[in-house]
């Protein structure tokens, strides 16, 4: 898949495209639908496919306070419509200047010039140009002037409701993994780089892999999940934490991982994924270390038991 960071990335002479616009800030099922009704319509027309996104929320420009962290990060947006079948991903930087171009600008400018669109898809609610003033009809309108098709799709609904990703924040934020993972189409997953830590697990004879916190990837609420670690092509059954370890010794917010009986790994330094699949329990602080060492051999006892089942 080719990326473009900005127009100016983009080919002078760009091939006709199919293309859908839209944050894509957790790739759902919403967003699913969208990636594969753009991929099925290139196919038909026999002509390329094309994601268009944003560096960031419009709220980190117009509503910083009301800014959550993202689902997925840049390179797990980039990876997951990749597997959608795109041939192309171009990411805007949402400054002042793309949110002050007015909609009739947008679609010209953008979809026309830049991309030579000849199907467009989006969703029911899209927005788009300054203010949010255009919409699907307005878009129907222009299409028709610059001779592209417009396809709508609808919202989907899983339980009677929107899927959306406040709502998958919102379930995560919970510790609702198992639900969040009906509405994404997937396990959520937090990646990044496993750095060198306190080595507080190692002394209690749980060895843990600690995730920098410029990991991608929404953290779900404090806990302790049953889960897997991803690292070299392998999949390891892992007792997966989240938060600060205030029995021991106050830390920042992190995830750090123990793969089940196994302390032979060395995953320093190395890229890995950390994949949520039951939340266990709440984030606890015990009365001392062997109270600890307790829970610990229970908790990777219990997600043993959790991740057979699954399989």
């Amino acid at each position: 898949m080719q990326q473009w960071q900005g127009l100016g990335q983009i080919p002078s002479v760009c091939e006709p495209s199919a293309v859908t616009i839209g944050k894509f800030d957790g790739i759902h099922l919403g967003h699913q639908a969208l990636l594969t009704a753009t991929t099925d319509a290139a196919k038909a027309h026999d002509i390329q496919s094309i994601a268009v996104t944003f560096d960031r929320h419009p709220d980190a420009l117009f509503n910083p306070e009301r800014l959550r962290l993202p689902i997925i990060g840049p390179h797990q947006k980039a990876q997951l419509i990749e597997a959608a079948g795109v041939s192309a991903l171009l990411t805007l930087a949402f400054d002042e200047s793309l949110a002050c171009l007015e909609p009739r600008q947008f679609v010209e400018d953008i979809l026309v010039t830049a991309l030579n669109a000849k199907h467009v898809t989006v969703g029911q609610d899209f927005r788009f140009g300054a203010g949010g003033l255009g919409n699907v009809a307005l878009l129907t309108e222009l299409g028709a002037e610059f001779g592209f098709e417009l396809e709508v799709v609808p919202a989907i609904e899983m339980d009677g409701h929107k899927i959306s990703s406040s709502r998958i924040r919102d379930l995560l934020d919970l510790g609702d993994v198992e639900q969040a993972a009906r509405l994404l189409g997937r396990q959520h997953q937090t990646c990044g780089i496993i750095e060198h830590g306190l080595k507080l697990g190692r002394q209690l004879g749980f060895p843990t892999a600690n995730m920098a916190r410029d990991a991608e990837g929404y953290l779900p609420v404090d806990g302790v999940y049953a889960g897997y670690l991803y690292a070299d092509g392998e999949r390891y059954d892992a007792a997966l934490s989240v938060g600060i370890n205030e029995t021991i010794q106050a830390v920042p917010r992190l995830i750090e991982a123990h793969v089940l009986y196994r302390n032979d790994l060395d995953l320093y330094d190395k890229i890995v994924t950390l994949e949520y699949v039951s939340y266990l329990r709440p984030a606890l602080k015990f009365d001392g270390i062997e109270t600890l060492i307790a829970a610990i051999r229970k908790d990777c006892d219990e997600i043993s038991e959790i991740l057979k089942i699954r399989k």
